[in-house]
């Protein structure tokens, strides 16, 4: 059996991010918490897929199969 690595959000938390999502979706928000398949729940998210139209989701889920890559917005302390 394998074990399957806990990804290393922790630094993360409470932290301004900005989500690259597949079909070139980008959504920010605030992550508040995640799990072992990378699965994030982010707080005030919003989609900026169309910069001049973003759209308000609040707190929502974004499954981690369709994340591809991560950008913190705000300074991340080591």
């Amino acid at each position: 059996m394998v074990r399957q690595a806990t990804p290393e959000l922790k630094q993360f938390m409470d932290k301004k991010l900005r989500l690259e999502l597949n079909a070139n979706r980008v959504v920010i928000g605030i992550l508040r918490g995640f799990d072992a398949f990378m699965n994030v729940s982010l707080e005030d998210a919003r989609d900026i897929t169309v910069e001049d139209k973003p759209a308000k989701l609040g707190r929502t889920v974004v499954r981690g199969t369709s994340i591809v890559a991560v950008e913190a917005l705000e300074q991340i302390e080591h």
